[in-house]
């Protein structure tokens, strides 16, 4: 296991979150929209996750858990970090929603290949579908998910 717990506003995972092309407002103190969130950052502080699982979502995938922002700016392989923050995800929210766990791709703002979201499909993600904005939707459905497993130094659930 690469992560270890983190939050909306330590510092070095801000300036990770600061660099992706979802971020709305680099620069402000805080990166991830309120609601339930778990964020993980590497021993290494070169990548970053987050869990989101938000009540109210205007997608077709209502109650699953969302990949809010994944950045890996290390030498690991993407895949191997995804499947693990999935994993950590798992420990500290043991029930896992029918719908799994998704995350939105946007081409227009990623280096152009065949396939978006790579890394994700080589994690086990699927591309099931298009936002009504044109986003990529790349789904892990419960039952392709690792078995769960504790972030570095998580003594607690952080629920």
């Amino acid at each position: 296991m690469l992560w270890k717990p983190s939050h909306r506003a330590d510092p070095p995972a801000v300036a990770l979150a600061d660099r992706h092309y979802s971020r709305k407002r680099p620069g402000t103190p805080q990166f991830v929209s309120p609601g339930r969130c778990l964020v993980f950052l590497t021993e290494s502080k070169d990548a970053l996750w987050v869990s989101s699982w938000p009540e109210y979502v205007k997608h077709d995938w209502p109650g699953s858990w969302m990949c809010s922002i994944f950045r890996n700016e290390g030498d690991v392989l993407s895949s191997r970090l995804i499947r693990e923050a999935v994993a950590a995800t798992r420990w500290n929210w043991p029930d896992v929603p029918a719908l799994g766990m998704v995350t939105f791709v946007d081409r227009a703002k990623t280096k152009p290949k065949r396939d978006p979201g790579y890394c994700f499909q080589c994690a086990g993600f699927s591309v099931v579908g298009k936002t009504r904005g044109g986003l990529v939707v790349l789904q892990l459905l419960p039952e392709d998910m690792p078995e769960p497993e504790p972030p570095l130094g998580a003594q607690l659930r952080l629920f």
